[in-house]
């Protein structure tokens, strides 16, 4: 149980997440099918097809929403009644565990309104957006807006909006993706390109009202915006929306095409729906990660300055020497406690205990430690972005440029965490239950697996089309797990100024994921101009890398 409270924070925002593109999903799947095809299938010859196809993705949608929920709420419940002294019982009636019971009865209630007895009545429609609002409503209460002691009625409304928002337009892309995949005519793709762009509009309208009025309340300044934590979130969800808008914009550029001539290909709408999913999804996990910190308002000290922030990232020479291990400051100490205790005659106490909860002291020379990782780091990352930029450009024999993931990889490995092993006094196991080991260890073992597969595939030596598709997908989750990524530095200030240069690096790494799948994916000038893309995108990140300060 310790461990569980050790490491809750951080797998409450991974489930959360979770619990977001789930709950999108299933509100999306019911608007696409109350609102798009149910009105629009007798126009389409695969109509009845598609709407079997349709709610079985929103069933699914609905199971993977109670799955998560119970993970979610059971987390929460276990780790309150482990912190007070309060039964199972006691802590059911918690706002939060209340709500979360709301929405699991309300996604087991959507599962048999999507079936064939229940669909096939005039108010089955009626009855599943009911069943949707009461969901929606419930997910409110565990937003930041319930907490507000002033205007939370305003707020809970908003919240709300922002949902809806996000359902209609996001959560619903898989649908369309599902549904272009299936038509093959084109006024079915007309007809169905033409309604989703305006379900989209309204989602759009709905996200940028709502997110208007609570980066008012919730921001309240421009210091509040990129002096805190929650306001360089907010940023970076800005940016991701303003890609979405983007190529929801191309979209509907190809609809208004299909209305004049109706040989238009659709092959980019489908394309550019699968990245929006990607990057939608992100966000997703974005907005978990938001809930995890206060509202900039309410954090009126310790906000980082624009004078900090440019000292921060003055420019420097790269640090291309490493201090010594024992000097770093657990080495330090877990000498000293080693002298006192051979003194003693006793065994020694451990320096540092994975997962206390308590942060570990750092000094200089820890500093320079994760300095010299960072920029090596880059040296690394800007080698192969230039590499695969060369090998982009005809140099073929540079195909094997994947193998350098391996090489970082054993490198972070080694260096990220000096207190474990093989450099620490820490077992390999016991360092599990450090979240940031955890972390570190979950980004080495996906620069292992993209690494293998893309090297393996520009080898030849995969020959499934599926195959190459590994690479982007999982530098794409990368680039979304490091917006949930987290250090333990007990200076917020020193935290926050690290997040502003670890988040420009997950929005690198979701662009060049996802430009990669473009060009795999996407015929034309389209995917040759996604094929430099992505190579850049990771030069980028190299030289943010080799920029990174901690002092």
């Amino acid at each position: 149980m310790e461990l569980l409270v050790d490491i809750f924070g951080y797998l409450s925002i991974i489930l959360h997440g979770f619990t977001i593109v789930a709950q999108s999903m299933t509100l999306g799947g019911i608007l696409f099918l109350v609102f798009l095809l149910r009105p629009f299938a007798h126009l389409l010859p695969q109509g009845a097809d598609l709407e079997r196809r349709i709610a079985r993705l929103t069933t699914y949608s609905a199971i993977g929403l109670i799955l998560a929920e119970i993970a979610g709420v059971g987390l929460q419940v276990a780790v309150v009644m482990s912190t007070v002294d309060l039964s199972f019982l006691d802590v059911m009636h918690a706002p939060f565990a209340i709500a979360g019971t709301v929405k699991i009865l309300c996604a087991l209630a959507v599962i048999p309104c999507l079936g064939k007895r229940i669909s096939s009545r005039s108010l089955s429609s009626v009855l599943l957006l009911a069943i949707g609002a009461i969901e929606l409503t419930a997910a409110t209460f565990t937003t930041h807006a319930y907490a507000r002691l002033s205007d939370n009625t305003l707020l809970l409304f908003v919240e709300g909006l922002h949902q809806f928002g996000a359902a209609i337009w996001v959560g619903a892309i898989p649908c369309f993706v599902v549904v272009l995949s299936r038509l093959s005519d084109a006024n079915g793709w007309r007809i169905v390109g033409a309604r989703f762009s305006r379900m989209s509009m309204i989602g759009v309208a709905s996200i940028v009202i709502s997110g208007a009025v609570m980066s008012y309340y919730y921001i309240g300044s421009v210091q509040g915006f990129y002096g805190t934590a929650y306001g360089v979130m907010v940023g970076a969800k800005i940016a991701m929306f303003i890609a979405l808008l983007l190529l929801g914009l191309g979209n509907l550029l190809v609809t208004e095409r299909l209305r004049k001539n109706q040989d238009t290909s659709v092959i980019r709408l489908r394309r550019f729906a699968e990245v929006e999913i990607g990057i939608g999804f992100t966000i997703f996990f974005a907005a978990a990660s938001l809930t995890s910190v206060p509202p900039a308002v309410d954090l009126t000290a310790d906000r980082v300055t624009l004078h900090e922030i440019a000292v921060r990232n003055a420019p420097a020479w790269p640090r291309l020497t490493s201090p010594d291990h024992d000097q770093l400051a657990i080495s330090e100490m877990q000498s000293q406690l080693d002298h006192e205790a051979s003194q003693r005659g006793q065994v020694a106490a451990q320096a540092n205990i994975p997962g206390s909860g308590v942060l570990p002291p750092r000094n200089a020379d820890d500093i320079a430690w994760s300095e010299y990782n960072h920029h090596w780091a880059g040296i690394f990352v800007l080698l192969i972005g230039l590499l695969a930029l060369l090998n982009r450009a005809g140099l073929k024999w540079l195909r094997h440029w994947p193998l350098l993931f391996l090489l970082m990889a054993g490198f972070l490995l080694v260096r990220s965490d000096p207190e474990v092993w093989p450099m620490g006094h820490e077992g390999f196991w016991i360092a599990w239950r450090d979240v940031e080991v955890a972390q570190h260890r979950f980004f080495v073992a996906l620069i292992v697996m993209f690494g293998l597969f893309e090297w393996a595939v520009r080898t030849g030596r995969l020959h499934n089309p599926k195959a190459a598709l590994v690479f982007p997908l999982l530098v794409s989750v990368g680039g979304a797990m490091l917006l949930t990524h987290s250090h333990q530095i007990s200076n917020i200030k020193d935290q926050l100024l690290i997040e502003l240069t670890h988040t420009p690096l997950a929005l690198a790494g979701v662009s060049a994921g996802w430009a990669r799948w473009l060009e795999l994916r996407l015929p034309g000038r389209g995917g040759r101009i996604a094929g430099w893309v992505w190579p850049i995108c990771f030069m980028l990140v190299g030289v943010i890398l080799l920029w990174y300060r901690e002092a």
